[in-house]
């Protein structure tokens, strides 16, 4: 009996310190689970507070404190379409779909040639395209406004296209050369003793395979043209004119027009969010492209 009473304390201790750990293990991913919802929904509540302004009056936009509950109304979208969105609309559509294509057709046989056939200096070269991003643009602005002013393509649409094809064309160049790495150099020797040509190995072999990589190259030069701010507003007037510029026109001297501008900024970020839900897959897919072995 004594050793039975002895043993008992023991067992009950034992499931204690195995119950402890049990229990952190459970709270753990809960807690972070947690903390994870209550970031995004931080992230996310601006970009929810927007489209909910967008949906109010101007007075109610601007009330004080914030009005919760409110009756909807399209008054404002209905503005923002009368202040002439149609041509801004066009223009960044033009340039950024313009400009992402040729980004990828100037972007993949270089970083192709990188990734695959390097040369001695293979690392000064990158280096050297991705120095190109480090230098202020607000530095570079007056002689490119000087050499477009003097060209006669101030206000033009296609000097938006060349600075955007220029301006995306080295992140493209590493995010593709990455992609490009992860290619087994297997099947570049057995597609050579099949007697395809480098040109037919890349468009055949290679392309397919870095597909995922190559939506999400297009994907973020898509949203680095279509919110460009700077280069559209100081080389740019009523012709050549995109969305960021047309958002400006609801910031006058009398004030902000709290309801207009939301429902103006509401639009102008509807086509990058409807690219980016409709590219989640292939962002996933190029984003950690090689990353699982």
């Amino acid at each position: 009996m004594a050793t039975t009473t002895e043993r008992e304390p023991a067992t009950a201790s034992s499931r204690t310190d195995t119950e402890e750990p049990r229990r952190s293990r459970r709270t753990g991913p809960v807690l972070l689970t947690t903390l994870t919802w209550i970031l995004g929904i931080g992230f996310f509540f601006p970009v929810l507070w927007m489209v909910l302004t967008a949906f109010k009056t101007e007075g109610d936009a601007q009330s004080s404190p914030p009005t919760f509950v409110f009756t909807p109304t399209f008054e404002q979208f209905a503005t923002v379409f009368d202040a002439g969105i149609g041509p801004y609309l066009a223009n960044s559509l033009g340039a950024t779909v313009i400009s992402t294509l040729l980004v990828l057709l100037l972007a993949t046989p270089a970083a192709f040639a990188l990734s695959m056939r390097p040369v001695e200096k293979t690392q000064d070269v990158l280096f050297f395209f991705i120095s190109t991003k480090m230098l202020p643009v607000v530095a570079a602005i007056v002689p490119i406004y000087v050499v477009v002013n003097n060209i006669g393509l101030l206000d033009n649409i296609w000097t938006l296209i060349v600075l955007y094809t220029a301006m995306n064309l080295p992140i493209a160049v590493w995010m593709m050369r990455s992609f490009f790495l992860e290619v087994p150099s297997e099947l570049l020797e057995a597609a050579s003793m099949d007697g395809a040509s480098l040109a037919r190995t890349l468009r055949e072999v290679v392309l397919p395979i870095i597909s995922p990589g190559i939506f999400a190259t297009a994907l973020i030069c898509v949203i680095f043209s279509w919110n460009e701010f700077f280069f559209a507003v100081n080389l740019t007037s009523a012709n050549a004119g995109t969305m960021p510029t047309f958002l400006v026109q609801f910031v006058t001297s009398q004030g902000l027009y709290f309801a207009q501008l939301s429902a103006a900024a509401t639009l102008a970020a509807l086509p990058v969010i409807i690219a980016g839900w409709v590219a989640q897959n292939k962002l996933v897919q190029g984003l950690s492209f090689g990353a699982v072995k």
